[in-house]
């Protein structure tokens, strides 16, 4: 189980210099083509991109050795080098973990614990990226750590009625005693029979992962999975497949949970930061 309390503290090139062991690195996967929103990590949000924004709040995090953008696309790799990020190269991709997985293949060293930020994420505080890093530290066993927030009853209900109307975003997740995902779900789940109490174990997943290098190497040799090809969640081919997701729980001290899906959403961002405020200064 893993304690709150518990805290620690360029196409691709074939070489990638680097001159120091790097343990624990986030990578952010970011692509060009996208059929809702092309362009979207060059996007701008009060005049910063999405992927300087999401770069920028991946440099707060404690205990990372070094953050590095992955893409094939040589605009995103030239808007990146200009805000100074680290960027390797790679070929197309299926989806962000196979692409996360290709950039650390470029790396003469693997590292230990890799974290996989999307690109989109722009409104993920740094405290639930260090959670996962926390969890990583503390517990050498985990082998995939992701975190998971719990919603209110009146959360839940809304968030069905969105889904009634076919909006497919947020994906629930529920968990056994030692906090280990049992399984992922675009529908609500579990599902209220009864509604009634104070307390109900209701947790949407946020999509946001940490890996040891052994057990992502082990996901992408992996074919995909029945329940995985249904749901449309990559997380579920680990499970279908025995290795174990743990669950960690996080806070978002009254922040806003957001991502960018559509370029309608820019504006309902810019709204959320100017009443909350930048998660970081620019």
């Amino acid at each position: 189980m893993i304690h709150e309390d518990c805290e620690t503290s360029e196409q691709r090139r074939p070489k990638i210099q680097v001159r120091r062991v790097y343990k624990n690195i986030i990578v952010i996967p970011a692509r060009y083509h996208s059929s809702r929103f092309p362009g979207k990590p060059l996007a701008l949000i009060n005049g910063k991109s999405l992927l300087e924004r999401v770069w920028s709040i991946a440099k707060l995090v404690t205990g990372i050795d070094e953050v590095y953008i992955a893409t094939n696309d040589t605009r995103i790799e030239s808007h990146a080098i200009g805000f100074s990020a680290k960027v390797i190269m790679t070929d197309d991709c299926d989806n962000g973990t196979e692409r996360v997985f290709q950039a650390i293949s470029a790396l003469p060293v693997k590292p230990e614990v890799i974290l996989n930020v999307q690109g989109d994420a722009v409104l993920t505080p740094p405290w639930v990226i260090q959670s996962l890093i926390d969890a990583m530290l503390c517990h050498p066993r985990l082998a995939i750590v992701t975190p998971a927030t719990r919603i209110t009853r009146d959360e839940y209900f809304a968030m069905q009625a969105n889904k009634s109307k076919g909006e497919v975003g947020g994906t629930m997740v529920v968990c056994d005693k030692a906090h280990n995902a049992l399984y992922f779900s675009k529908n609500m789940i579990p599902y209220l029979r009864e509604a009634n109490g104070d307390w109900l174990p209701l947790y949407r997943h946020i999509g946001l992962y940490a890996y040891r290098y052994t057990a992502l190497k082990k996901y992408i040799g992996l074919a995909a999975t029945p329940l995985e090809k249904i749901e449309g969640l990559e997380q579920l081919r680990a499970l279908e497949n025995g290795i174990p997701i743990r669950l960690v729980f996080v806070d978002y001290r009254g922040r806003t949970h957001a991502s960018i899906d559509s370029p309608h959403d820019i504006t309902r961002v810019e709204a959320i930061i100017g009443k909350e405020g930048e998660l970081v200064s620019f």
